[in-house]
């Protein structure tokens, strides 16, 4: 019975390899994004802050709009959707990429084609998890969640990599060519995978679907405390992200500092990738809500004391701790929302959770930058008060 369990026999199940490999494409070539535009605007405008509002450009838009691509994307089907938003976003990187080789990306430019990137971006990040519950049996959700989770957390430390390296040796625009190729690769992979289509009915309009899609997450208790609690966990990565290189600025010199950074955050995706793949093998079906809590309240010892009280060792081990016990937490959650939501309704339960989710994480940047001013060890211990109310939500 184990066997036919394994991360191996997954990859028997039609459509799923060249599904996985679609988008762990489109989600490296997405986080090679965000650094290239950044590294992009620095080289050619010099200014942090453009970079700063357009990099607020490339998600703010698509978070807005969550809504209503959710109710798209249950009348069009997710394959047709994530090929949508591959096809948007391969086309717009190529357009800044030219932009940039022809001397027409001026501040107005970049900002329509950035805008236009984002907002087909909840196309595809939904799509891709409304597919995975509709190729795979039941018995099997967790596992390809877990796989799911883990190729989030290894893009989110190669892909930075891959596009400082890429800038470094053939410059921003070329390294945006190659990121729109990355995207057009994975539209082409996409295409081995059966068209589904969409559950949702024609015959309401696209605005009635979108309101049943806001209503059944705010009525529904499970979906309602899930966005509840995981934006409280995520306001502790929030905080993490701003606190974490002030920690190691007041410790080395700014290259060394930059570089030790990098590496505590690739130890910590590691970890995360490590954590999501060990938890296909928890079976939290019916435990979720408490390997979610678990978690939350390990995340807030890591944070504090560990993180902050035992030096950069401490802070090391705080990060993996977390990075480990992020994957079980993400897992869980997956599985979770998807078993409660009618199938019907997930393409648009998706997308709105998943936008509501991430606001914790800019307000736990701005707490972060408001409390580390006066104390940093502070900071440390306001991450670990939202985890525990994260995890108190959860239960």
């Amino acid at each position: 019975m184990e066997s036919h369990n394994s991360y191996r026999a997954l990859m028997t199940i039609p459509g799923l390899p060249p599904l996985i490999l679609a988008a762990t494409l489109s989600r490296l070539a997405g986080r090679m994004f965000g650094l290239t535009l950044v590294l992009f605007v620095l080289t050619r405008f010099s200014s942090p802050a453009l970079a700063g509002w357009l990099t607020f450009a490339a998600i703010a838009p698509g978070l807005l709009i969550s809504p209503i691509a959710g109710a798209l994307l249950d009348r069009v089907g997710p394959t047709t959707a994530v090929r949508i938003d591959l096809i948007a976003s391969a086309t717009f990187t190529a357009a800044v990429s030219m932009a940039g080789w022809a001397g027409w990306a001026s501040p107005p430019v970049l900002f329509v084609l950035v805008i236009l990137f984002s907002l087909a971006g909840p196309l595809g990040a939904s799509g891709t998890r409304t597919l995975l519950p509709r190729l795979v049996p039941s018995h099997a959700l967790d596992r390809v969640n877990a796989l799911d989770t883990a190729v989030y957390a290894v893009s989110d430390v190669v892909g930075p990599a891959l596009a400082g390296l890429t800038v470094a040796l053939l410059g921003p625009e070329a390294a945006l060519s190659v990121i729109a190729a990355a995207y057009a690769g994975a539209a082409l992979c996409l295409s081995y995978v059966q068209r589904l289509p969409g559950l949702a009915s024609r015959h309401a309009s696209l605005l009635r679907q979108t309101i049943e899609g806001i209503e059944m997450v705010v009525r529904q208790p499970t979906l309602r405390g899930l966005a509840i609690s995981y934006s409280f966990y995520q306001i502790t990565w929030g905080v993490l992200v701003v606190v974490v290189p002030v920690f190691v600025a007041e410790r080395y010199a700014a290259t060394e500092g930059s570089s030790v950074t990098g590496a505590l955050w690739a130890a910590m995706g590691l970890a995360g990738g490590i954590g999501a793949l060990m938890a296909g093998h928890l079976r939290t079906t019916g435990r979720e809500r408490h390997v979610m809590a678990a978690g939350m309240v390990i995340t807030a010892l890591a944070a504090w004391p560990v993180a902050a009280e035992f030096g950069l060792g401490g802070l090391a081990i705080g990060l993996m701790i977390a990075g480990v016990v992020s994957g079980p937490i993400d897992v869980a959650l997956l599985t979770l929302r998807q078993r409660r939501t009618d199938p019907q309704q997930l393409g648009r339960v998706m997308s709105i959770s998943m936008s509501l989710n991430l606001a914790g994480f800019p307000l736990g940047s701005a707490i972060a930058g408001m409390v580390i001013t006066q104390s940093m060890s502070a900071a440390f211990v306001v991450a670990g008060i939202a985890s525990v109310v994260a995890a108190v939500a959860t239960v």
